[in-house]
């Protein structure tokens, strides 16, 4: 096991050893034990009691954060021209159609979120191979393939995340910058959570979150208490 630096003994010490803290006070702890020399992103890590195998327990979801990312998400909007000027208008980073498929053929993917039409999405199946592993294959459940292109762009522009979970039964999210106050990150944690309570499989037996942690960039995780969040 690699050795703790003064900074990461210093950080893990004001973690109390076995506690779990509110979303509040975890929000103003990882504040005091993010040590990196930029603005680190916070992040939380859920455990959910599901199987996602099986088609009936497979949690997948949008939310909008209440006090955005923090991050500047690029968009490419692949659009037909008579919407061109509405996604650019909405805020769009790039905005076209065969061009940009060409360039993503040729690996291009830089790019954060890319919305559509579903018009447009035959075109895209062939670049599944390209776009599917990076996560930015558009999906109709997620709100990036609409004829409303100018309140999707300006959706994701907002705050607005897409989150699924993964194979190990964790649904990883980022809630927000550590240079956000306190009240923000938390705000943010709770809108994330209480969607996912919202979206309990029918089908997930016994307590449905079975742990919650709050990280950020290169920072020791905080332990959240879960019972809020598994009553209902």
């Amino acid at each position: 096991m690699a050795k703790l630096t003064k900074k990461q003994k210093e950080a893990q010490s004001k973690i109390e050893n076995g506690k779990t803290y509110t979303v509040a006070e975890a929000s103003a702890l990882i504040k005091e034990v993010t040590n990196a020399n930029f603005d680190a992103s916070v992040d939380l890590a859920v455990r959910l009691n599901v199987d996602p195998r099986k088609a009936n327990q497979m949690v997948r979801g949008v939310v909008t954060l209440p006090h955005g990312t923090g991050k500047d998400v690029k968009v490419l909007a692949l659009v037909t021209p008579d919407k061109e000027e509405e996604a650019k208008e909405a805020g769009a980073d790039y905005v076209g159609l065969d061009e940009y498929l060409d360039k993503i053929k040729g690996g291009w993917t830089d790019v954060d979120v890319i919305i559509t039409m579903p018009s447009v999405m035959g075109k895209l199946g062939p670049l599944g191979r390209v776009l599917g592993p990076r996560g930015l294959m558009p999906n109709p459940k997620t709100g990036t393939v609409t004829m409303d292109i100018a309140k999707a762009v300006s959706d994701v522009k907002a705050g607005k995340i897409d989150f699924k979970v993964d194979k190990h039964g964790i649904v990883h999210a980022g809630v927000g910058k550590a240079s956000f106050d306190a009240e923000k990150i938390a705000g943010n944690a709770k809108e994330l959570l209480t969607t996912l309570v919202k979206l309990k499989p029918q089908a997930a037996k016994g307590v449905y979150i079975k742990s919650i942690y709050m990280s950020s960039t290169m920072s020791p995780s905080v332990a959240i208490d879960t019972k809020r969040f598994t009553e209902q």
